[in-house]
C-alpha cells in the first residue's frame, strides 16, 4: 500500500532518498544494461536472425522474415476489427495535436547587420526517423499520434515505427488503424532492445535511421542510451510518473483517481501526492484503498503504489515548492487555490495540469501538448517531445572581401592566441591579395 511520511525543515534526509530514486542510477540496472549490450551487439552483428531470435525470447512470438514488416494487407484486417466510433474519437484526437503543435514550427533566417555580411541559419528536417512505440501490457495508439505528428509537421520524410506484437504475431488494430490516419505505413512487429539496435544499425529488413524516438522500458531506454552517437535520441524516457500538489480544500477522489491512474501503468510508475494537510492525505489514503479494489491493472497498480507510491504531508509551502523542483516530475498537478500563482514558482517539470478540472489524462490523449515526457528528474535539463526534436539547424555565414580585410587581423590574432598557425594563415592569405 502507498507510504505516508511526513518532511519539515529538519528531516530533509528523507527527500533525498525519495528524489534518488531514480531507476537510471540503481545498482540493478547494471546487470539489465549488459544485457542490452549483448542484445544491441548480436543484432549488429546477425541482423535479421537476431530480430527473430529475440522476438520468440522476450515477446513469444515465432515470426518469418518476411513476417517482420507489416503488410499492407494488415491495415484492411484492422479497419474491419475496430468500432468506427473511437476511430471518430482518434480523428479528433489528431486534429488536436496537430493544431498544438502547428504553433511549434520554426523558419530560416538571414540578417544583414552590416554591409557585406551575411550570417542566418537554415532548418532542416531530419531525414530518417525511427518511432518507438511501447506495446506489452497495453496498446498505445496515442504515443503514435504524439510521435508522429511532430515528425510530420518538421517535414521527415521517412519514419519507421517499431512496436512490440502480441502473442499471435499481431500488431493492435487501433495501432495500426492510427498509423493509416497518419499515413504511416512502414510498421515493423519488433520491440525491446533489439528494436532500437535494429533502428540504430539496420538490417536486412529494417533500413537504419537519423535519430530514434519514443518511450519505452528500461531495456528500450538503456538501448537508446547505448547506441547514442550512432544516432540521436529525444531523451532518456522511463517509468511513468506523476506528482500532485494538493492543498486543504482539493477533492480526495480526483486526487485518488489520478495517483492511481499512473499507478496503472507499470509496476515503477511512481505516484506521489504532496500537501501540508494531513486531512487530505488520510482522505486520499482511504479513497485509493476504496477505489483499488475494482481496478482492471489492480495487480500492477498495487506493485506500483507499493514501491514507489508516497503520500507526503509537509511543514510548509517554501518546502513543497523545492521538493517539487528537485523531483523535476514527468507530470505535475497543481490541485491548489489560484494554481496560476504557483506557476512561477515552477522550475522543473515535464508537463504542468493547472486546477481539479485538467487530470492528467488530458495531456494523454487530447487536450494537445506532447505526452513524451522526460522522467527521472530528466525535467531540469529535457524538454517534452515537439516539433524541434525532429529538425537540425545549419549556420550560414558569408563575408565579402572588404568586410574580412577589416576584421582579418583580429580573426588571425585569436587563432595565434590558441597556437593554430594555419588557421591565422587562412586569413591572412586572403588579406595579402
Amino acid at each position: 500500500m502507498i507510504e505516508i511520511l511526513k518532511i519539515g525543515i529538519n528531516n530533509t534526509a528523507k527527500i533525498e532518498d525519495i528524489i534518488k530514486k531514480n531507476y537510471l542510477e540503481n545498482n540493478a540496472i547494471e546487470e539489465v544494461e549488459k544485457i542490452v549490450r549483448k542484445i544491441i551487439s548480436k543484432v549488429k552483428s546477425q541482423g535479421d536472425n537476431a530480430l527473430l531470435e529475440f522476438t520468440t525470447k522476450y515477446d513469444g512470438v515465432n515470426l518469418k522474415p518476411d513476417e517482420i514488416l507489416v503488410k499492407p494487407e494488415e491495415f484492411e484486417i484492422a479497419r474491419k476489427k475496430i468500432d468506427k466510433d473511437l476511430l471518430e474519437i482518434i480523428k479528433e484526437a489528431v486534429g488536436r495535436i496537430k493544431r498544438y503543435h502547428m504553433h511549434q514550427k520554426e523558419n530560416s533566417w538571414f540578417t544583414t547587420e552590416e554591409k557585406g555580411i551575411i550570417l542566418g541559419q537554415i532548418v532542416n528536417p531530419v531525414e530518417r526517423v525511427g518511432l518507438y512505440v511501447p506495446g506489452g501490457t497495453a496498446a498505445y495508439p496515442s504515443t503514435l499520434m504524439m510521435s508522429v505528428i511532430p515528425a510530420k509537421i518538421a517535414g521527415v520524410k521517412e519514419i519507421a515505427v517499431v512496436n512490440p506484437p502480441d502473442r499471435n504475431g499481431d500488431i493492435n488494430p487501433y495501432v495500426l488503424i492510427t498509423a493509416k490516419e497518419l499515413d504511416i505505413s512502414e510498421i515493423y512487429k519488433i520491440g525491446g532492445a533489439q528494436a532500437i539496435a535494429a533502428l540504430a544499425f539496420g538490417t536486412k529488413t529494417v533500413k537504419k535511421v537519423n535519430k530514434i524516438v519514443g518511450p519505452g522500458n528500461t531495456y528500450v531506454t538503456l538501448a537508446k542510451k547505448n547506441v547514442f552517437g550512432m544516432v540521436d535520441i529525444d531523451m532518456m524516457a522511463g517509468p511513468s510518473e506523476i506528482l500532485i500538489w494538493a492543498d486543504e480544500k482539493a477533492d480526495a477522489r480526483y486526487i485518488a483517481c489520478d495517483l492511481l491512474s499512473q499507478a496503472e501503468h507499470d509496476r515503477e510508475a511512481t505516484s506521489i501526492l504532496i500537501t501540508d494537510s494531513e486531512s487530505l492525505a488520510i482522505r486520499v489514503m482511504a479513497e485509493i484503498k476504496n477505489q483499488q479494489e475494482d481496478m482492471v491493472r489492480k495487480d500492477i497498480v498495487e506493485a506500483s503504489l507499493t514501491k514507489q507510491g508516497k503520500i507526503i504531508i509537509a511543514e510548509d509551502e517554501k518546502i513543497i515548492i523545492d521538493f517539487i523542483n528537485r523531483f523535476a516530475p514527468e507530470h505535475l498537478e497543481l490541485q491548489v487555490e489560484n494554481p496560476w500563482q504557483k506557476l512561477s514558482e515552477i522550475k522543473n517539470a515535464g508537463s504542468i495540469f493547472l486546477g481539479a478540472y485538467s487530470p492528467e489524462p488530458l495531456g494523454d490523449y487530447w487536450a494537445g501538448p506532447n505526452h513524451i515526457i522526460p522522467t527521472s528528474r530528466g525535467a531540469r535539463s529535457f524538454s517534452p517531445l515537439t516539433v524541434s526534436t525532429f529538425l537540425k539547424k545549419s549556420s550560414i555565414i558569408c563575408y565579402d572581401r572588404e568586410r574580412l580585410k577589416r576584421d582579418g587581423k583580429k580573426i588571425a590574432s585569436l587563432a595565434r592566441l590558441e597556437g593554430l598557425d594555419a588557421h591565422a594563415r587562412s586569413i591572412d592569405v586572403r588579406n595579402e591579395e
